[in-house]
């Protein structure tokens, strides 16, 4: 707190004088008890407060280090999936691998999960099934995966294996994915209805294919030859199913001539 001096009447000059050197008296013992507080505070406290900087400063320059590090780690592996991706196009399957390969030696993290799907596909271009089958199924059981990637190597694994699986494994298998609303519900659905035709259960395959042809979320391609596939088998869904380019399809034809019509 700062020591105030005492105002002196105005007439008496020596007392103003006085009163002056007073102040300014003041004034030094009060900048010197200013100064030793300090003081006293640097002794007892000074150290731990430098000490306090330096970590602050070496942990946020580490952050930086580190988020660097992660961001020129995350631009190498997508620059390496591109590259896979574009020598697998291009046939040059070896290649490919070689450029997954340390992606996948990571263990961990979507880039890895990314790199074993298309290790799965080389092998089924390279006819070789049971690779591809048994990375698929690495990364739908890995719970530490995204679920977008889960899912996509679970409606491939059973796509992989469907000539030698039990019709009822993949209904099992697929059919929390084969419910309408589902991104996967047009793929997985078809080969849910396909398990339910080798089951000898024409009515629920008609149903569910009916159903995919008349969900507008569904691609156009899949969603005509489920509903040719439906009509087939007796369920209504001719109302709702395109042709291949995406028009109306229905008993009186896309450009709605009559059977008649058409014969002339």
């Amino acid at each position: 707190m700062a020591l105030t001096p005492t105002n002196p009447p105005s007439g008496d000059k020596a007392a103003q004088r006085q009163a002056a050197q007073q102040e300014v008296f003041l004034r030094e013992v009060d900048d010197a008890l200013r100064h030793d507080q300090v003081e006293g505070f640097y002794r007892t406290y000074g150290k731990a407060v430098i000490a306090a900087v330096v970590v602050g400063l070496a942990a946020f320059g580490g952050y930086l280090f580190w988020d660097h590090e992660q961001k020129k780690a995350r631009d190498l592996n997508a620059e390496q999936l591109v590259q896979s991706i574009d020598a697998a196009q291009s046939s040059k399957f070896a290649d490919a691998k070689a450029k997954l390969n340390p992606l996948i030696a990571e263990g961990t993290g979507g880039n890895a999960e990314l790199a074993r799907l298309l290790q799965a596909g080389i092998a089924l271009e390279l006819k070789r099934p049971d690779e591809a089958i048994k990375l698929y199924r690495t990364v739908s059981e890995n719970a530490d995966a995204p679920q977008p990637l889960r899912d996509l190597a679970t409606v491939r694994q059973v796509a992989a294996s469907f000539g030698t699986m039990k019709p009822q494994a993949v209904i099992d298998r697929l059919k929390p994915l084969a419910a309408p609303g589902n991104a996967w519900f047009g793929v997985a659905g078809e080969l849910v209805a396909m398990a339910y035709l080798k089951q000898g259960n024409p009515d629920q395959a008609g149903q569910l294919l009916a159903a995919i042809a008349k969900d507008k979320s569904v691609s156009d391609s899949l969603r005509s030859r489920a509903g040719q596939l439906a009509g087939v088998l007796g369920a209504d869904s001719l109302d709702d199913v395109v042709d291949e380019r995406g028009q109306p399809l229905d008993e009186t034809g896309p450009a709605g001539e009559t059977g008649a019509d058409k014969n002339g």
